[in-house]
């Protein structure tokens, strides 16, 4: 059976991305996630523990740091987003990512560069 609305942690786990709170941002993830970089077919990350080193190093250091949803669409418990990131590069960058919701966390996301 899948989430009722497995929009809520996707969207909770934005928010705590914007305002680079990691306790927030960790919160909405299951303790197993995979992150997937795609075109890859084995995950760049797994776990929560793993997920909270890589983003308190590597992305809540950067101060112009934020992600914009352009579009978002909800088949399932999937969530797509059509993001737009900002603070990576000189420039925004377009990702496309799919969060897969269970038990309302998220438990895999793939991540889908435009270029």
């Amino acid at each position: 059976m899948s989430d009722p609305q497995p929009e809520i942690p996707v969207q909770r786990q934005l928010e705590a991305y914007n305002a680079k709170d990691l306790a927030a941002f960790i919160a909405c993830y299951h303790n197993n996630i995979a992150i997937y970089r795609m075109p890859a077919t084995t995950p760049s990350l797994v776990g929560r523990d793993a997920l909270a080193a890589f983003y308190q190093s590597e992305r809540f250091t950067i101060a112009t740091l934020r992600a914009e949803v352009l579009n978002r669409m909800v088949a399932g418990s999937k969530v797509i987003d059509h993001e737009r990131v900002h603070g990576l590069a000189d420039h925004p960058s377009e990702v496309v990512v799919v969060y897969e919701v269970q038990d309302g966390l998220i438990l895999n996301a793939w991540f889908y560069p435009a270029s």
